[in-house]
């Protein structure tokens, strides 16, 4: 016993070793002891031992490692080395004891004997003491256990109390081991009698043997006040076991401890001698002492039981007598067999259950087990030991093993240490989060979780800041509301409300009850008061009407309202049981009766089910083993399967079962799809008839899912079709192989089994260098291993040597990485068109050249010139080299050089001539772009946004043609269709009987979800179709929004799990499915009345900014290009000098010549005679608020000349032409001055002398005409020397500048005004549909928080607001210029690069529409991230809140649509895929009722002759 004062050796964490993402931590070897201490974990590995923080955060590791002088000796020293230093021992820890009290931890184990020291609990590094001493098991997997006990003394004393495996057979013991006793107190410190480690008493050696003789294993031991519980397993020869609990009591000294000995026999459920303790955890808490335990029920690991026992220790009894163990082993004394303890509970049973962990929450006791195949479930147990369903708080993907023990966090008690064979994981002991209302967070039926009001969310109960909670009751309740009907002897009727919940103490303090009836009153005033739990209404009736009556009871808890809806009927009116039962009445031999009246649950009715059908029976399962996705396709076969419409899927315990509808039902024989488990194990299967009743007792397997550990070969050719081996392990259950460059090709696994499958690749494009192979298993897609693809093999030649009758045939191949062999290989001679198969032989490689040797068999031609090669699905042809080829490409090689020197000569002289007339022209040309730069800076520092804000009345579109525009933008025949003006008069438009069927139809959930599915489906059934579905269902369940949201979330979680497996960045994008397009017409009807009031003056002010501003400069009539834009591909960079002209225009106002006052008109000297036209009418329509009496095509303009009016023409005799293309006229033709005045006449009271229609009716107006941008011809037909000036696009490009300069600030207030929040508050809409995003997020277990950003902005910005921001004309009534829309979609990629999450680096040459806004963007992104945490933080919208918007939304615009003629487009549809809907509704289980109607819709609209379809 040697001091150590020296520093040790400490390992810093250098192996392999790391703290993963979701809170694990994975060690350099396998795990061999942990402890856990206050804030501490203590773990040993076979290396290492560490010290890590509650949150696996490693605080230090000290190695194991050393060198050991003396062996086996008292006196022998370890010494740690370092990892790369020679070592001759390792210390081998059995025993891990954190000594809180004394600050030290106490390491025991084995070097080559038995080894102890004593660490600093705060820092292991620091070894207070050591010693060669035999303390606990010296055998790694021995069933030994050591923990620390009190025993009270004159003072309390701690020690080890170690239990050691005893072995039968002596021969097994070890060399170092000198001692044979079960059960011993060893001391813990140097002031105990005997020093550290001794395990002698004050007065005698005191241990507890085995007696007479015989095996113990131990499984468990802890101490509560002072007795101290023993559990082993005692085995026999005849394989059987006994189970036994000793009890001690540490009191006086060892030796009294070990005298005061009782024991008992643990009694197993089955009763089975083979059964055998596994694990164990006492439940905190008491009297009485409950314990749990894990059982073997066939002495193997695989069925198992979790029981529950009342293990109190015996007040009376005599001590020291058991038959088994004993203090004082005396053979004249009488033993008697030990008293039996029998479970009060079986509490689960479970295949492979390897650990227990039981704590107390409130009144409930949580048990959380460990499994050998990687799961971690969590029990909940009431006060009566009833259970609630089991869940998995964790799942392993592969087998892996739970520790025997486990432990809570000590710092927050809510994780659990979940140990696997080199890992540690710390989970979480709830999920409360993911329970997003108060029903699904009281259905969870979870202790940990209460609703909190105040935050509106599931959450801890000490994360809920007031007492405002509420949460499950003491016992188990299958609802969190029930009723009971009671009817006195005087015939008065009594509604009992009676509430399962606990509650905090402020919620407690505000309780109430509301009943409501929409006829009349229904309760009489001098009932009881609402008191929790309980609320009663006496009914002011004595009768009920005989059709019943519906009830809304309104529960107020805190300020939590919860909701029920009740059908009071008269008991003795019911015939059947489970519907009386659910009416709150009760059966019994009679019928139905009123509650007090007979039996109230519906364990009465299961003995009448199944009487009215032929009872089915399973004979098999094909597959009966899957992974825990499930699998599709399952075949199941029996009898009488003829009334089996579902199989129902359900584990031991009496939880929420799955079922799965069926398909091709022979009546012997079904197909259906077994889905997917949250744990792995046996579940049982039943096939339900439609009296409830269950048939059938067949059992399904599941297992973990497949993985992937190796690929070979792991690459393949472009062209595919190379036979793969996959390698891993639960591969039988892979249904299909993908690769991500190909994933609608799947790919069906060959040879598939256990740990191996091959599979064919699919082809690939060039350019794809790798792919990653991915699994099918049921409805999930997992990612498995890369593959990489190299371009086709290249076979260059080949000669044939004749030996003896054979003929051996070697082919050279360039050497690449596809690594070929010669079983990919098929060789065959060909010889006058007669091939002849030749055996591959071997592959040899030299000088970067494969060599594949074969031979053909017994042939009399050695002189082949032509092989036929096979790989894959590919066959080629190989042709013998010719001594003419060689020849070719040795005169293509003397050619060459002088081909190049005839090509030098002739360029060099061209290249003198041409240097020098270009010198010229730099010249003029440097002198042209000098003043253009110089006009563009003067532009730009000059510019003033001096654009007219006040643009009169905003034309806004009413509602019904703002919404039409949204749902068919390109249909204009079905805008019109739909919107008849048939809201004018605001009268209800009654259906005829088909559209009242059909509207009936799709307002059942499980039709209208099923059928969109159905259709999509279908590859006929395009983009397009989706998009009219989508739009046809927003018209026809226009007055039901709160319907139609419904079916929104349905189709998008679909769509969600959908895209899920492979991009969840993608979803909503694009739109490609019917709920795409049906999410942006639900947000156009919902953000309607925000558009207006907040959005909509902003959004034409900017538009009319852009107008006014582009009117500024030239535009090109003939291409729409302008000078004044924000798109460079729209930019007039060609346009040629211009100037401003202020016009008097009069308007003629009579047939006699009369004339309006001037009008002063703004234009330019290249404006066209259209362009001046359209420029008078916008001045005269902003001027007088309204449009000039006649459309532009109708009018003319005339121009004063000296005292005469001179008409302008488009086009006429002195038009310019150039080669075939006439140059529109423009004021500079006609030589008008600035201050000219202008006259405006009616075509139709003053028709032309020439009439001319609008020039741009002709369908070639582009290739006849041109306005301000030369027609592409020969420079010697342009006469004009202006023209041929050089312009320069990038010395034009200060113009997008300006015109930015102009209008942002009306940008900046549209932006702001689009992600701003009025009152503090984002629109209801968005609210709800961000926090249901969150919501999905979390359920599919999203934690990246891009993702969700990216969806939100999918959904909103992209989907919404760019939409109505490229098309003002949705919004107003306009028409939007070409030009108008180039500037608008730079103005959108602004917004949208505002709500990117990627910081773009923009260069010089980076497109002009991102440059523009650069640096704007950074400002613009700190605004949206601000907005959308805004939205996040703001409290959520309640479901009824939500509800009474979109019922108000509806109501506002009732019968603005015509819903007939939507429902008869909508049969359309269902006409030409009917069969296709009606096999869907039969796979997703639809009810008899659902296809009944479906066929009667068919019915009259086939034979529909009243309803018209006009």
């Amino acid at each position: 016993m040697i001091l150590l004062p020296a520093l040790l050796f400490i390992l810093w964490g250098e192996r392999a070793r790391c703290l993963e993402e979701n809170g694990g931590f994975t060690f350099d070897g396998d795990i061999r002891h942990f402890a856990v201490a206050d804030d501490t974990v203590y773990l040993a590995t076979a290396e290492t031992l560490y010290q890590l923080s509650h949150d696996l955060t490693l605080v230090q590791s000290l190695t194991q490692r050393g060198i050991l002088t003396a062996g086996c000796q008292i006196d022998a020293q370890f010494s740690r080395v370092s990892e790369t230093d020679e070592r001759n021992a390792t210390f081998s820890v059995n025993m891990l004891l954190p000594f809180v009290e004394n600050g030290t931890l106490i390491s025991c184990g084995v070097i080559e004997c038995g080894y102890c020291e004593v660490l600093d609990l705060k820092n292991i590094s620091n070894v207070q003491y050591m010693e060669n001493i035999e303390v606990g098991s010296l055998r790694r997997s021995s069933a030994s256990i050591g923990f620390l006990v009190n025993v009270e003394e004159t003072t309390t004393e701690t020690y080890i109390m170690t239990a050691l495996q005893i072995y039968e057979d002596k021969s097994t013991k070890s060399s170092c081991s000198s001692e044979s006793e079960a059960v011993k107190l060893i001391n813990t410190d140097n002031r105990q009698h005997g020093a550290i480690f001794s395990y002698i008493g004050e007065f005698s050696s005191d241990v507890i043997k085995r007696c007479p003789t015989g095996s113990a294993e131990f499984v468990d031991g802890f101490q509560i006040s002072l007795t101290i519980y023993l559990f082993s397993n005692l085995p026999s020869s005849d394989t059987s076991n006994r189970v036994r609990l000793i009890w001690l009591q540490g009191k006086t000294n060892k030796a009294e401890t070990f005298r005061s000995l009782q024991g008992a026999t643990l009694s197993i459920s089955d009763g089975g001698k083979g059964s055998r303790l596994l694990a164990s955890s006492v439940i905190p808490g008491g009297p009485p002492v409950l314990w749990s335990g894990v059982f073997s029920v066939d002495r193997g690991p695989t069925d198992t039981e979790l029981l529950l026992f009342d293990i109190s220790p015996p007040l009376t009894g005599d001590t020291d007598a058991d038959p088994d163990f004993c203090s004082i082993c005396g053979t004249d004394r009488l033993r008697p067999p030990p008293k039996t303890l029998k479970p009060k509970a079986v509490l689960l049973r479970q295949n492979s259950m390897t650990s227990v962990l039981a704590v107390r929450q409130k009144a409930w006791m949580v048990f959380f087990i460990g499994t050998g195949d990687g799961q971690l479930i969590k029990l909940a147990v009431d006060k009566n030991y009833h259970t609630t369903c089991p869940r998995v708080l964790y799942r392993a993907s592969d087998d892996r093993q739970v520790f025997p023990k486990m432990h809570l966090d000590q710092v927050d008690l809510k994780h659990v240490y979940l140990p696997f064979q080199n890992q540690m994981n710390r989970v979480p002991v709830s999920k409360c989060s993911t329970y997003t209302n108060v029903q699904d967070c009281w259905s969870a039926q979870d202790p940990y979780c209460v609703w909190c009001s105040t935050k509106r969310s599931c959450t801890f109960e000490d994360d809920c800041q007031d007492s405002d909670w509420l949460s499950i009751p003491d016992d188990s309740q299958q609802k969190m509301v029930s009723y009971k009907v009671v009817k006195d002897g005087i015939g008065q009727i009594t509604l009992n409300i009676q509430t399962h919940l606990s509650l905090g103490q402020k919620a407690r303090s505000n309780f109430a009850c509301q009943f409501s009836v929409r006829s009349s009153e229904l309760c009489s005033r001098d009932g009881p008061p609402p008191q929790f739990p309980q609320c009663t209404c006496t009914l002011s009736k004595s009768t009920l009407p005989a059709g019943g009556l519906d009830v809304t009871v309104k529960i107020k808890v805190g300020t939590t309202q919860l909701s029920e809806v009740l059908k009071l009927s008269n008991c003795s009116d019911i015939s059947l049981c489970r519907q009386c039962i659910g009416a709150g009445c009760s059966w019994s031999e009679k019928g139905c009766s009123w509650a007090n009246q007979g039996v109230g649950n519906d364990s009465v009715c299961q003995k009448m089910s199944g009487r009215n059908f032929s009872r089915p029976e399973i004979s098999s399962i094909t597959p009966s083993v899957v992974s825990f996705y499930g699998r599709n396709h399952a075949v199941l076969s029996g009898y009488n399967l003829s009334d089996v419409t579902r199989v129902r899927i359900q584990a031991d315990m009496d939880c929420t079962p799955q079922e799965s509808p069926v398909w091709n039902n022979t009546g012997v024989k079904l197909t259906f799809h077994i889905p997917s488990a949250d744990n792995k194990g046996v579940v049982k299967v039943c096939v339900p008839l439609p009296d409830g009743s269950c048939h059938g007792n067949a059992t399904i397997t599941y297992r973990s899912s497949p993985s992937c550990t190796h690929i070979v070969p792991s690459s393949t050719w472009i062209s595919g079709k190379r036979k793969i081996t996959l390698m891993g392990s639960h591969l039988e259950f892979v249904e299909g192989v993908m690769h991500s460059h190909a994933p609608q090709e799947v790919r069906p696994p060959r040879n598939g089994n256990n740990q191996s499958l091959t599979y064919d690749t699919p082809a690939a494009e060039k350019g794809i260098s790798t792919s990653t192979v991915f699994l099918k298993v049921a409805n999930e897609t997992l990612a498995c291993l890369p593959m990489t693809y190299y371009p086709e093999p290249e076979f260059t030649s080949f000669t044939s040597t004749k030996t003896g009758d054979d003929v051996r045939i070697t082919i050279q191949k360039k050497a690449d990485k596809l690594e070929m062999t010669i079983a990919e290989l098929e060789v065959w001679g060909v010889e006058e068109e007669k091939q002849h198969p030749c055996i591959m032989v071997t592959k040899e490689t030299s000088n970067r050249t494969d060599f594949f040797t074969c031979k053909i068999q017994r042939t009399a031609n050695a002189n082949f010139q032509q092989l036929m090669i096979k790989y894959g699905d590919n066959k080629l042809t190989l042709n013998i080299r010719s001594s003419l080829h060689l020849y070719l490409m040795l005169l293509v090689l003397l050619l060459i050089p002088c081909i190049i020197v005839a090509v030098v000569i002739v360029y060099r002289s061209q290249q003198n001539k041409l240097t020098a007339k270009m010198n010229k022209r730099m010249e003029a040309l440097e002198l042209d772009i000098r003043n253009d730069i110089r006009q563009g800076f003067v532009d730009l520092q000059t510019e003033n946004a001096d654009l007219i804000e006040n643009v009169g009345a905003i034309p806004f579109l009413d509602y019904k043609h703002f919404a039409s525009r949204i749902f068919f933008p390109e249909s204009e025949s079905l805008m019109t269709l739909f919107i008849k003006d048939i809201g004018q008069d605001v009268v209800k438009v009654q259906l005829d009987e088909c559209c009242q069927d059909l509207s009936r139809l799709i307002q059942d959930q499980l039709f209208l979800t099923s059928m969109v599915h159905a259709l999509e489906e279908q590859k006929s059934f395009s983009i397009k179709d989706k998009c009219a579905l989508a739009s046809l269902l927003t018209v026809a369940l226009h007055n039901n929004l709160s319907y139609l949201t419904e079916v929104m979330e349905a189709l998008l979680k679909a769509l969600m799990r959908q895209s899920s497996n492979a991009q969840p960045k993608l979803l909503l994008r694009r739109t490609e499915s019917t709920v795409e397009k049906l999410l942006t017409n639900w947000m156009s009807v919902c953000l309607y009345g925000f558009l207006r009031e907040s959005v909509g003056q902003h959004l034409f002010l900017m538009v009319s900014a852009l107008t006014q501003q582009t009117a500024k400069g030239p535009v090109d009539c003939v291409t729409e290009k302008a000078l004044y834009t924000l798109s460079e591909d729209w930019l007039l960079w060609q346009a040629q000098d211009f100037s401003s002209l202020k016009l008097k225009v009069l308007f003629a106002v009579g047939s006699e010549g009369e004339v309006s006052e001037p009008l002063e008109v703004n234009a330019l000297s290249c404006d066209s005679v259209e362009q001046v036209k359209e420029k008078i009418l916008s001045t005269f329509k902003a001027k007088f608020g309204f449009p000039y009496n006649s459309p532009l095509r109708d009018i003319r303009i005339e121009y004063e000349n000296d005292g005469s009016f001179v008409t302008l023409e488009e086009v006429d005799a002195s038009s310019e032409v150039i080669g075939e293309v006439t140059m529109l006229n423009t004021l500079k033709h006609y030589k008008v001055p600035d201050g000219a005045t202008m006259k405006v006449l009616s075509k139709k009271t003053h028709p032309p002398l020439s009439p001319q229609g609008s020039l741009k009716d002709d369908e070639n107006f582009s290739g006849k005409y041109f306005h301000l941008i030369d027609p592409d011809v020969d420079e010697d037909q342009r006469k004009n020397p202006e023209r041929k000036k050089l312009k320069l696009k990038e010395v034009h490009l200060t113009k997008l500048l300006s015109t930015k300069v102009a209008v942002h600030s009306f940008v900046e207030n549209l932006f702001r005004s689009i992600w701003g929040t009025p009152h503090s508050r984002a629109p209801h809409a968005i609210k709800y549909f961000f926090d249901f995003l969150d919501t999905q997020a979390d359920n599919m277990k999203i934690t990246d928080p891009d993702v969700l950003h990216i969806w939100k902005t999918n959904s909103l910005p992209l989907r919404f607001w760019v939409n109505i921001m490229k098309n003002p004309q949705f919004v107003f009534d306009m028409e939007k210029t070409p030009q108008l829309d180039s500037c608008l979609s730079v103005i959108a990629q602004a917004f949208m690069d505002s709500f990117s999450l990627s910081e773009t680096q923009l260069g010089k040459n980076a497109p002009t529409n991102k440059l523009l806004y650069a640096k704007d963007i950074p400002k613009f992104k700190q605004e949206v991230k601000a907005y959308y945490k805004q939205i996040r933080d703001q409290s959520p919208i309640t479901d009824l809140e939500f509800k009474e918007f979109l019922q108000e939304e509806s109501k506002k615009h009732e019968n603005e649509f015509n819903e007939a003629a939507a429902l008869r487009e909508l049969y359309k549809f269902i006409q030409r895929y009917f069969i296709e809907i009606k096999e869907k509704l039969d796979q997703n289980g639809a009810p008899a009722e659902l296809t009944e109607l479906l066929h009667h819709v068919k019915k009259s609209f086939d034979g529909l002759k009243s309803c018209s379809w006009n």
